[in-house]
């Protein structure tokens, strides 16, 4: 992936170096958020597989998705604490640059205004308006604040340990989060919160599953329009793309926590299906055939 030298967003926060989130539950919520996988699984044994993402959607101190408060510091400084200006954000800064351009582009095309993301660097701990955000939770998007974030140290958990190697792959995971963000700018997560409350625990999985694929089909159309755009992917970087959507698969993250393959469990999809949205997104890039709630295949 030929990223180098590439538009860099200016919605970047570095809030590396700064003290953590202070006190509180590492999951504690007061706005929701979506994780790209549970990868945590593998880095907090005490997060017992199955686990739901979208129950973090719920406001439990009250209010609507995606006008919570933020408890991160609103000011410039944040993005200026670190002075760093390493590899890595340039890195994640050119994605997210080409992520803007793409989806203002597709919503433009349908007459509407795209609002993009910030994007948060951390180390450690930080605090969000979905409350406090650890490394260990893997990267994730938070609707009440509409920001993703990311510590940098999960792409070498990404790998070392989940075997899915390569820049293309660490484009995934953040095309992946704004896919989320695509997904409340529209109204969808609102629309799953809803149906959430209606449901037992088993039908809210399935729900859960059906957005997380759809995040990975919109991944794919960023992998689309962005190549259109700058022609930076090679041979083969799709397929770090596609390894790095079958590394996260509920299934494939189940096996490698020594546990059983159970799919009434499953939250995010398998590896197969992961990766079967992601192609589909990828080979159209057209939005309308994310349409992952009514089509059931794969």
């Amino acid at each position: 992936m030929r990223w180098e030298n590439e538009r860099e967003s200016s919605n970047i926060e570095d809030r590396r170096g700064q003290s953590g989130g202070g006190g509180g539950l590492p999951f504690s919520v007061g706005g929701g958020r979506l994780s790209l996988g549970t990868v945590a699984v593998i880095l907090i044994g005490g997060w017992l597989l199955g686990i739901n993402p979208l129950t973090l959607l719920g406001l439990l101190a009250g209010g609507d998705i995606g006008t919570g408060q933020s408890l991160a510091p609103t000011t410039t400084q944040s993005q200026q604490v670190s002075g760093q200006n390493d590899a890595g954000k340039r890195f994640v800064s050119v994605v997210l640059a080409s992520t803007e351009d793409v989806w203002t582009k597709i919503f433009a095309a349908n007459g509407a205004r795209y609002t993009p993301p910030g994007l948060v660097l951390f180390s450690g701990r930080t605090q969000t308006a979905c409350g406090v955000g650890v490394t260990g939770a893997g990267p994730f998007y938070c609707p009440g604040d509409r920001k993703i974030y990311i510590d940098l140290a999960f792409y070498r958990v990404l790998q070392d340990q989940l075997g899915a190697a390569g820049d293309t792959a660490q484009a995934y995971v953040i095309a992946h989060e704004v896919g989320h963000h695509v997904q409340n700018l529209t109204g969808t997560l609102q629309q799953v919160e809803e149906a959430r409350k209606r449901m037992d625990q088993r039908s809210y999985n399935a729900l859960s599953v059906r957005l997380e694929l759809q995040a990975d089909c919109y991944a794919g159309i960023w992998a689309n329009h962005s190549q259109q755009a700058r022609r930076w992917f090679d041979a083969g970087d799709i397929a770090e793309a596609i390894n790095a959507a079958a590394a996260v698969g509920d299934d494939a993250l189940q096996r490698r926590a020594g546990s059983s393959v159970n799919q009434e469990s499953f939250t995010h999809g398998s590896s197969q299906q992961r990766q079967a949205w992601f192609r589909i997104g990828n080979e159209t890039g057209s939005v309308q055939r994310c349409d992952t709630f009514t089509n059931r295949q794969p």
